[in-house]
């Protein structure tokens, strides 16, 4: 599954800093917008994987997995 998120990106001095819109506390700084951007998809990626970890863990047994689209 190939899903796109929104990075905002904006240069405050000598540093890149970005958010990922739809995820509250995805936030990355950087002295490069491509390394900015790398450092977002890696975090984005990592919380992503451990939301997912942590509803596994929350929801026990007796569960089924459906994928959804909006």
């Amino acid at each position: 599954m190939n899903t796109e998120y929104t990075a905002i990106v904006k240069q405050e001095g000598d540093w890149w800093i970005g958010w990922i819109e739809e995820i509250p506390g995805i936030n990355c700084q950087e002295h490069t917008r491509e390394e900015l951007m790398e450092s977002l998809r890696a975090t984005l990626r990592e919380a992503l994987e451990f939301n997912r970890q942590d509803a596994l863990s929350a929801v026990g047994t007796g569960y089924v997995e459906e994928k959804i689209a909006i």
